[in-house]
């Protein structure tokens, strides 16, 4: 090979690596290019879905590309979660995460993934406190004279949650260690069908997300008994809230992260951070967050991943105490 030949060759690899370097770099300026996949891991319906849906327009207004919404329920958060966390860093498949897949069950069993290093956190986008509700059947219209009952009749008393893990389930624990209850745990995939059999009293109590009681609150088929916000909802203002009544450590509240795999590039962290910014500037998107019960938490994707760290760390401790973490 002569040296001119040899110079020509070298020019035409440089050549082509520069080209896939252009390609490379239109490609993720171009991102996103097609539909967005956007999963959360309950039941089609609840409290979670309304919440993926009323982010997916907003994201889909600020990106101007479609944002499809997928519920894949099952396995205390894990199923949807370990799916997003196998899925290609491009962008185009998030989680709308929660402490159960991210935080409690990598906590209380071993799981394929890890809930924090194999994603990249994008910002908080709802904190929705819990209610403790009851089915009027069950005769009691304050959280002490369901303490009374409880205590009357030990391990009688049964209460649905949104799944195994998850902050309905924990916060309800924590009540009835730190009230001397015994209650006992029925676990569903979301809300929907946790309230469906609250409704038809297969369940006597519930701890859900207070968007996804609300209607049933306020058409007089639950009793509200116990809010697990810091204030008074102005939806609820007639329901104290667990602090009021002697039991503020027990409070919880399911909090929703939008959340990447990780290796998702730089630039499509940053697009999406700045639609979480502009969606929470707007008034309607602000109110329909309201509607749903929702409170938002603005912070940045670092802040946002030390918030999912310091959860860890509390709930570590909650396990513990309830004797609920792995071995």
């Amino acid at each position: 090979m002569t040296h001119t030949t040899a110079f020509l060759r070298r020019r035409q690899l440089l050549g082509l690596m520069a080209l896939s370097a252009t390609h490379s770099l239109h490609a993720q300026d171009a991102w996103p290019s097609r539909p967005i996949t956007l999963v959360h891991p309950y039941a089609p319906g609840g409290s979670a879905d309304a919440l993926a849906r009323l982010l997916g327009r907003q994201l889909e207004a600020r990106l101007k590309q479609t944002v499809v919404v997928e519920g894949r329920p099952g396995g205390a958060a894990t199923i949807a979660t370990a799916h997003v966390a196998r899925a290609r860093p491009d962008g185009y498949t998030l989680l709308l995460g929660t402490s159960a897949g991210h935080v409690v069950t990598p906590l209380m069993q071993r799981i394929a993934y890890d809930g924090i290093g194999d994603f990249r956190f994008i910002g908080v986008a709802a904190s929705q406190p819990n209610v403790l509700i009851a089915h009027p059947g069950l005769g009691v219209d304050s959280l002490q004279a369901l303490i009374a009952l409880a205590r009357k009749e030990p391990g009688r008393l049964n209460y649905g949650s949104a799944g195994m893990g998850g902050a309905t389930h924990l916060g309800a624990e924590a009540f009835a260690q730190a009230a001397q209850i015994k209650l006992t745990h029925v676990p569903y995939n979301g809300a929907p069908p946790a309230i469906k059999d609250l409704l038809g009293g297969q369940v006597q109590l519930g701890m859900l997300n207070h968007s996804a009681v609300n209607p049933f609150i306020a058409d007089g088929r639950v009793k509200a008994l116990a809010y697990g916000g810091a204030q008074r909802s102005p939806l609820l203002p007639n329901v104290p809230t667990m602090a009021e009544l002697g039991y503020g450590n027990t409070a919880t509240a399911t909090w929703y992260t939008l959340a990447a795999p990780k290796g998702t590039p730089d630039g499509v962290v940053e697009a999406l951070r700045s639609a979480m910014a502009l969606a929470a500037a707007d008034p309607a998107y602000v109110q329909a967050l309201a509607a749903q019960g929702g409170e938002r938490i603005d912070l940045s994707p670092q802040d946002t991943t030390a918030f999912v760290q310091q959860d860890k760390l509390a709930m570590t401790q909650l396990l513990r105490a309830l004797g609920m973490l792995e071995k």
